[in-house]
């Protein structure tokens, strides 16, 4: 999808070697034990539903954080966490027509293993709140669209370094067949998986949209595969997407 493709490939194989510091800003591979109860609570976490909320602002989100979407945005993925210290969370996939943002989908999902923060830093195990742009996709599976479809939208790499380690326990293994880079502490217009911080390693990074296996995660926001596959092939870079993400009292801020 872009002239840089060979750059793509070049900054893939150095990520390979490079995939334990990637996933310790998101998946946890630092505390990634078995974890019985996330299969069960896996099956609860697939919510779609599509309730009227069309409004003239995102719903939810106060002057702080939406004076700092672009003005060209026209979709605008809501992550709603629950609470400050809460791993739960609902995301909602918004489209600007005309002057009128329209609620499209909406799925449960999780967050941070603590909850959020105003200051993220490396293993705090909270996911950043704020306003961010998504510009990457991929994961270890391929492009999710149907074959006459024109595939995802945002550049797709697919790698398996990108795929979670087996060693980790057999709940989190499918959390990267499908990533979104979410536009913190990292280059844009590279694979997800590149490790370069450009803010500096302490500030952490790797944070993603992927895919969810039922309780909290390191950093990232995590969502059924369903809802994964439907951003994938909805997200557009003429649309100019991003991520508005936090506890609901600093997204109303």
């Amino acid at each position: 999808m872009r002239s840089d493709i060979g750059r793509r490939t070049a900054l893939t194989a150095v990520a390979i070697g490079t995939l334990s510091a990637v996933l310790a800003g998101c998946g946890g591979s630092a505390d990634q034990r078995t974890d019985d109860n996330a299969a069960r609570k896996q099956a609860g976490s697939t919510v779609a539903s599509t309730p009227p909320a069309d409004s003239r602002q995102i719903p939810g989100v106060g002057d702080r954080l939406r004076g700092r979407i672009p003005a060209e945005s026209r979709q605008v993925v809501a992550v709603y966490g629950k609470g400050k210290d809460s791993a739960d969370s609902t995301v909602v996939l918004y489209t600007k027509r005309g002057s009128v943002w329209h609620r499209e989908r909406e799925w449960a999902a999780h967050n941070g293993k603590k909850g959020w923060t105003t200051d993220h830093h490396e293993n705090d195990r909270r996911s950043p709140v704020g306003v961010f742009t998504l510009s990457d996709a991929g994961g270890a599976l391929p492009d999710p669209a149907p074959a006459s479809a024109s595939g995802a939208r945002l550049p797709y790499t697919r790698s398996a370094s990108i795929a979670a380690p087996r060693w980790w326990a057999k709940p989190y293994w499918h959390d990267f067949d499908y990533v979104i880079a979410i536009d913190y502490n990292r280059v844009k217009g590279t694979p997800p998986n590149d490790p370069t911080r450009p803010e500096g390693s302490s500030k952490g990074g790797s944070i993603w949209l992927h895919m969810d296996h039922g309780s909290g995660t390191s950093a990232c926001v995590s969502l059924p595969k369903a809802g994964m596959e439907h951003l994938l092939r909805t997200l557009e870079p003429k649309q100019h997407p991003v991520v508005v993400m936090g506890d609901q009292a600093d997204l109303r801020a």
